[in-house]
């Protein structure tokens, strides 16, 4: 990738009068108790000497202090991560919110965790309930589907350990949401997904599949002699997956369920800042922090050349607005091929998320998203109702009005 003359300089970040930056954190590094075929984060012990230690009390110290005192936001969040976040164990939470009530000064935390549930018990519910912890939980949707990936450390199939922590978040009233990936066999199963989700969660997110690998092991877009991993979902089948659920959605569930992808869609379509950091124009306010206090740009770019530095060494919000990672984030759209640039969707996507930059572009150069067409087919299809939305938005009215729009014109 060429560096490109920047519109918004250094300068004009590190003179902003609040600064705010999101890190996630990943206590336990890449260990897990699962074996997902397609998990891009499980060879990142490799980068370790193979080991994973849980985070030690004095650099758990040192990142929840930095996180809340780098950070002018008025909400300050900390989204833990892994890995099995989960196998850091009840006590280090335990630690982190008491380190967390230490340095708030009155300033509001939140906590939100991915987990693939099944470590998940009544007294794990409880301390998230009485902590008021969002929980995101792993789930690909009915049994067939979710069991051909997501198995465990034995190769056994992990649905139904999954539904059971669902079900008892459910009974506790823990907050939680649902993550499902759209991978090569969830292409074609879109009402069957959908329709099941929709009976165990209101909040959905969707995180469509597209890597390369290289001897097995998934690897940065910028690796040449990489191939498509045979887990990727395809751009079309993706495009379609998100375009079905969308008929459902807008006909039956809006208000009533919440669609990451439909919300940060329409969210461009009002220019304001979308939920999803793909669909931004620029990246790099998300930072990673590992295990060992290692910062790198990005979750999806944990690899050596990424890597902002040490909070042993330097304070966090020095390597959020540092000079690495301002290149990095303004990366995003500098490199953005002229074909990309003159697209009619160009608002809404920006090019998502540049990990999927792997396909060449009319100028033969890597640039494009693998994801391109998908994107285009959903822009086109939910445009008119994203429209109609919006207007309802501008007028103060509902936007569950457009349903019956849709059940006049959509024909389920």
């Amino acid at each position: 990738m060429t560096t490109k003359k920047h519109s918004i300089s250094f300068d004009d970040v590190l003179n902003r009068e609040q600064r705010g930056f999101t890190s996630m954190v990943k206590p336990v590094g890449s260990l897990c108790n699962m074996r997902c075929k397609y998990c891009y984060y499980l060879d990142k012990k490799n980068l370790y000497g193979g080991k994973e230690p849980l985070m030690d009390d004095n650099l758990l110290e040192k990142y929840v202090q930095n996180t809340i005192e780098g950070n002018n936001a008025p909400v300050i969040n900390f989204v833990w991560h892994g890995g099995e976040p989960l196998m850091a164990g009840k006590e280090f939470f335990k630690k982190a919110i008491k380190l967390q009530n230490k340095y708030a000064q009155g300033r509001k935390i939140e906590n939100s965790i991915q987990t693939n549930g099944l470590l998940i018990d009544r007294e794990w519910c409880s301390f998230f309930k009485d902590n008021n912890f969002l929980v995101g939980i792993s789930i690909d949707g009915p049994q067939s589907i979710h069991d051909m990936h997501r198995l465990d450390s034995e190769g056994r199939g992990t649905w139904s350990r999954v539904m059971n922590a669902i079900n008892l978040m459910y009974q506790t009233g823990t907050q939680y949401n649902t993550l499902s990936t759209i991978n090569v066999h969830s292409e074609g199963k879109a009402d069957e997904v959908y329709l099941f989700l929709r009976q165990i969660s209101s909040f959905m997110q969707f995180l469509p599949v597209s890597e390369l690998t290289l001897n097995q092991i998934v690897c940065s877009p910028e690796n040449l002699d990489a191939k498509i991993a045979p887990w990727s979902v395809s751009a079309r089948g993706f495009g379609e997956f998100m375009c079905r659920i969308f008929d459902i959605w807008v006909t039956n569930d809006v208000g009533k369920r919440f669609v990451q992808l439909f919300d940060a869609t329409l969210a461009n379509h009002l220019q304001v800042p979308p939920s999803i950091c793909s669909l931004c124009e620029t990246c790099g306010t998300g930072l990673t922090v590992e295990h060992n206090g290692d910062v790198y740009a990005c979750d999806h770019f944990v690899y050596p050349e990424y890597k902002l530095g040490n909070i042993k060494d330097t304070p966090l919000c020095e390597l959020a607005v540092s000079k690495q990672q301002f290149e990095f984030g303004i990366m995003k759209r500098e490199t953005l091929s002229q074909q990309c640039r003159r697209c009619k969707y160009f608002s809404l996507c920006f090019g998502e998320c540049p990990k999927h930059r792997f396909v060449r572009d009319k100028n033969d150069d890597f640039s494009l998203n693998s994801l391109c067409g998908g994107y285009k087919m959903f822009f086109e299809h939910s445009w008119p109702y994203m429209i109609y939305m919006k207007e309802m938005l501008l007028k103060k009215k509902a936007p569950a009005l457009v349903m019956e729009k849709a059940r006049k014109e959509i024909s389920l």
